[in-house]
């Protein structure tokens, strides 16, 4: 309902337009894919593999996981060992009244389960590859997962949801993730569906004392692309830091939804994200710090900066701060603008074409949020799948700086 805020710059009358079909539970024929393919090339990991929301048999690469890590299919988890995963499985998303995580919730088929021990820090990545393979309807893909990490454990997780070929479906993903005191997740998730596809992605947060999360959330892909993320700061000392990179084009939407809670003392948030957007592309930011009266000592930023390649492109931009306690050290602020018309000249005048000089100030605007990227196999990867959506991507009739 448009009416509702958190809904008020974006249409689903391109998912009402169209009739999915439920994703089966049978992946015969799946077992023995070829995944290699769409790796992330030159990282070293322990891997998951799910094929249109259904776990594939564990890859070789995840056979030597280390004592005290379970990654594997939630949904057999659920079937064999209830009790143990009843203290997370839905605490805080069955709080949402989200239709959308309901809907997840009533028609789980499957997802990725990560449980890490206490004190255990990996020594390597695990990543976590959702597949997306085409059916002759569209369909409607709702993977759940659930990752845990007990007292003073630390993981990095790569996250990617990719289309592997040009069929239509609907991606409604749902994460949890449970960090407990001193416990340290770096989480790096990518969307790269493919232009038919519509994609979103709901996660819950929930942090206690002295842990530490540091997500990346990049989003390429998609004709409908939309992220809700719900972090919630429970005890003191807890930090995090959520940074982003959007590209839209193409017609393309991508809406971005964050609201961090502060509910307890000396908590440290800091959110940042970037938007590159050309063609007929919109975007929408929505971020929302919230500061209880309790949570004296709190420190927070949020920020969102667009930079617009064409006049035809659209973004709609709302940080919000809602304080309630007197201590605190809280800004936010939000900026849309052209590529400068000095360094485009600059760039010009050196036998640069147009096209390729705008990508080149395109990718220097991302550097900020890709250069904190720490795997180089994604800070590769990310760089020339920039380059490849913004080669040319540009407005031929030209900005105010194109008539250089």
């Amino acid at each position: 309902n448009r009416k509702q805020e958190s809904w008020r710059y974006t249409s689903i009358d391109s998912l009402l337009q169209q009739r999915f079909i439920t994703a089966g539970a049978d992946i015969g024929g799946l077992e023995n894919l070829d995944i290699s393919r769409w790796m992330l090339p030159g990282l070293d990991a322990y891997r998951l593999v799910l094929v249109n929301g259904r776990c594939l048999p564990s890859p070789a690469s995840s056979a030597d996981l280390p004592e005290g890590v379970v990654l594997g299919s939630l949904r057999d988890a659920l079937a064999t060992d209830p009790d143990r995963l009843s203290a997370w499985f839905n605490r805080n998303s069955g709080r949402s009244d989200n239709l959308f995580t309901a809907l997840n919730s009533a028609l789980i088929n499957d997802g990725a389960l990560l449980h890490v021990g206490t004190d255990v820090v990996l020594d390597k990545p695990i990543e976590i590859l959702h597949l997306h393979l085409g059916h002759e309807r569209p369909l409607l893909v709702q993977p759940r997962n659930l990752l845990v990490l007990e007292p003073g454990s630390g993981v990095t997780l790569v996250e990617r949801a990719i289309g592997a070929d040009s069929s239509a479906a609907f991606h409604n993903h749902l994460t949890e993730i449970y960090l407990s005191a001193g416990a340290s997740l770096d989480h790096y998730r990518l969307q790269d569906e493919n232009q038919r596809s519509h994609h979103l992605c709901t996660l819950f947060l929930s942090q206690q004392e002295q842990s530490r999360y540091r997500g990346t959330h990049l989003s390429f892909g998609g004709v409908w692309a939309r992220t809700d993320c719900h972090a919630l700061l429970q005890q003191p000392g807890g930090e995090c830091e959520i940074n982003g990179l959007y590209t839209v084009g193409d017609e393309q939407l991508n809406d971005l939804h964050l609201r961090v809670h502060h509910a307890a003392p000396r908590c440290t948030s800091r959110e940042r994200f970037k938007g590159i957007l050309h063609g007929e592309g919109r975007a929408v930011f929505d971020g929302h710090i919230i500061v209880d009266r309790g949570a004296q000592g709190s420190d927070a930023q949020l920020r969102n900066d667009n930079l617009m390649l064409t006049r035809s492109a659209e973004v709609d931009t709302k940080p919000q701060l809602e304080i309630y306690a007197d201590d605190v050290k809280c800004s936010h602020g939000t900026t849309v603008g052209e590529v400068d018309p000095a360094q485009l000249f600059y760039l010009r005048s050196r036998g640069i074409d147009k096209a390729q000089a705008l990508s080149m100030l395109s990718l220097g605007f991302a550097a900020e949020i890709s250069n904190g990227i720490r795997l180089n196999a994604l800070r590769s990867y990310l760089a020339q799948r920039l380059a490849r959506k913004l080669g040319g991507q540009t407005d031929a009739s030209g900005m105010d700086s194109g008539n250089v």
